[in-house]
């Protein structure tokens, strides 16, 4: 995995006291402390804390006149040891709890007689010069985006990556021939080929751009169906090649493109039992994508592009190694009478779900295997959400909480709406309202009360991992949750707010707002990226502003006592991470069970990757 430094990060809370916290690593010795010094403008440093075992700290004597150098130093039986964190706050510094980012909205324009403009849309996050600190790739979405069965022509779709400091590193322009769109373009940041710098995979096309100015492709080439408006296919790219490329974290160049598999067509062949059980043959159900980055062998990473939804579903795995995308493998359900068709999620997880050190990818209500081939199939069908971790602890192993579509002719397969089974063997744990049509749904740890996950989604109120309501009152939202507060249960996390569930008076408290900024994705009201970036354990929230000039990354400034190693050296949660942007976006989760009561934190089988400047 990638090297990480600690990540020490403070923030003026209030006119008294200034928050600071850092990572623990999963590499540390249970054993290692931490002593905090700080620093005014050029004089000498003070110690303000000696062995500390928590990874966050209240400084409430702060001269605020001059620049604060805050210092965390790692001690192992009275050893200083290399990993020194540093962070530098100005004189006179605002009280705020963000750090803010700014980013350079392209120009809009026309398409046709339509105006449009562009919203800076999905993150992901990758060290991609190996220096312990992430950078931010950033996607920007048209106003006129569109998403499948709709038609219409859009503007391209555009990818940036920026430092923290905001310098631009480099911008790709997909191209005319890339749909712009929530279902179009899913990209992965990782280091995929383990020289500790993460690169970038998505789909290409004719006229791609990438971040050296190179074309990819034929440039001359439109392959937009621009026939009469009221076509089934204005708009629709359903002719012309496909590729899949990576490209460099640094530069923004191609590395290598390849053909991208498997092909469109043919265009009626999607179809299936998820959803609605229709068809179509108008490059709807043909052009609908997820993706995620899986340990296929266990030690360096594949990237995984899905294809298919409703019916057929294909997965097609890639090795980026000595400079070059090669297949591993291809997994077809083939057609619609197939049981692994009609499984898939607009989302999906990956985890080693039958602990033999190498990952599946769960795609919704269907898991395929490290090899390629169909671990199992559940039957559940298509859903809208998909969280995977340890939530039921009666149960060995990982489970699955999923919510599911009943529409239209597929009402009388009488499928569950909301259902639990086993990761690791597909066995139906639960299951609830036969036939009912859910289209959100969570799970989490939001009431100490209970032992693990509780979920919510569909009728039935806040119910325990065993699918018993609670009660009937819910929390305020059904969208992502969040690491946040002082104790070890999660918070809500729903458009641009962070919300508490008060479990003993049965509602909601509001704990954050996050003033000029905006959720993304419509009515999904999602964050940039939600995740362990900064600091302690806990997670940070990215949103943009209104006015699209400003990532702000928020972090928790409240105290707590739990330390943790950060939880993006858990490899299912830092996977989590990249396929967070995938289609309908949905929260990370860790391997194990993060919560009230929780046991220690297992220690991750991994290998940092060192930077040549440390080695």
């Amino acid at each position: 995995m990638e090297y990480l430094d600690r990540g020490l990060v403070a923030f003026r809370k209030d006119e008294k006291a200034v928050f600071m916290s850092w990572r623990k690593l999963a590499t540390d010795h249970p054993d290692t402390r931490f002593i905090i010094y700080r620093k005014i403008g050029g004089g000498s440093g003070v110690m303000l804390s000696r062995n500390s075992e928590a990874t966050n700290f209240v400084d409430s004597l702060a001269d605020w006149s001059e620049s604060i150098t805050y210092s965390v130093v790692p001690v192992l039986q009275g050893k200083q040891l290399k990993e020194t964190g540093t962070y530098t706050l100005p004189a006179n510094a605002p009280i705020r709890q963000y750090l803010p980012i700014a980013i350079k909205q392209p120009p809009g324009g026309m398409t046709g007689t339509q105006k449009y403009s562009y919203n800076a849309n999905d993150l992901s996050v990758g060290d991609l010069d190996n220096d312990g600190i992430y950078e931010l790739i950033l996607k920007w979405d048209p106003s006129n985006a569109r998403n499948p069965p709709q038609t219409g022509i859009t503007a391209n779709t555009f990818l940036d990556a920026y430092r923290q400091d905001g310098t631009l590193l480099w911008r790709i322009d997909l191209g005319k021939n890339i749909r712009s769109g929530a279902a179009y373009t899913q990209f992965l940041v990782y280091d995929f080929n383990g020289d500790g710098k993460s690169e970038m995979i998505c789909k290409t096309a004719d006229g791609t751009i990438d971040g050296k100015g190179k074309v990819i492709g034929d440039s001359t080439k439109d392959w937009r169906t621009l026939s009469t408006a009221d076509s089934r296919f204005y708009g629709k790219i359903v002719n012309g090649p496909e590729y899949l490329t990576v490209f460099d974290g640094v530069t923004g160049s191609a590395l290598s493109t390849v053909t991208y598999t498997p092909s469109r067509y043919p265009l009626d062949g999607w179809g299936g039992i998820g959803g609605n059980g229709g068809n179509d043959s108008t490059g709807s159900r043909s052009d609908r994508f997820t993706a995620c980055v899986a340990y296929l062998d266990g030690k360096l990473p594949s990237a995984v592009m899905v294809r298919g939804w409703y019916g057929r579903t294909v997965l097609s795995a890639w090795d980026f190694r000595n400079g070059k995308l090669t297949q591993r493998w291809i997994f077809d359900s083939k057609d619609k009478d197939n049981p692994y068709s009609g499984m898939a999620n607009h989302n999906l997880s990956v985890a080693d779900v039958d602990s033999d050190g190498k990952d599946e990818i769960c795609v919704g209500a269907m898991t395929v295997d490290d090899n390629g081939k169909g671990l199992y199939t559940t039957g559940l069908r298509h859903g809208d959400a998909v969280h995977l971790s340890d939530m039921d602890l009666s149960n060995p192993g990982l489970e699955v909480f999923g919510i599911h579509e009943n529409e239209d002719r597929t009402i009388a397969l009488n499928t569950p709406g909301v259902a639990m089974f086993d990761a690791r063997t597909g066995k139906v744990l639960w299951s609830l309202f036969p036939g009912v049509d859910v289209g959100r749904g969570v799970a989490a740890d939001i009431d100490p009360t209970h032992a693990g996950f509780e979920n919510w989604g569909g009728p039935g109120g806040l119910r325990n991992n065993k699918g018993k309501t609670i009660t009937n009152k819910v929390p305020s939202s059904q969208n992502f949750v969040v690491w946040w507060d002082a104790d070890l249960t999660r918070e809500l996390l729903d458009k641009n707010r962070i919300d508490k569930w008060d479990w003993k008076n049965e509602t909601t408290i509001n704990l954050l707002t996050a003033e000029d900024c905006v959720s993304n994705n419509g009515t999904k009201a999602t964050p940039a990226l939600s995740g362990d970036l900064l600091g302690d354990w806990r997670e940070e929230v990215i949103w943009r502003t209104e006015d699209n000039k400003e990532l702000r990354i928020y972090s928790t400034v409240i105290p707590t006592s739990y330390s943790l190693p950060t939880l993006m050296h858990d490899p299912q949660y830092r996977l989590s991470i990249v396929w967070q942007n995938v289609s309908y976006n949905q929260p990370p989760h860790t391997s194990f069970f993060l919560g009230q009561g929780m046991k220690m934190q297992p220690k991750p089988n991994i290998v940092i990757k060192t930077p040549t400047s440390k080695k």
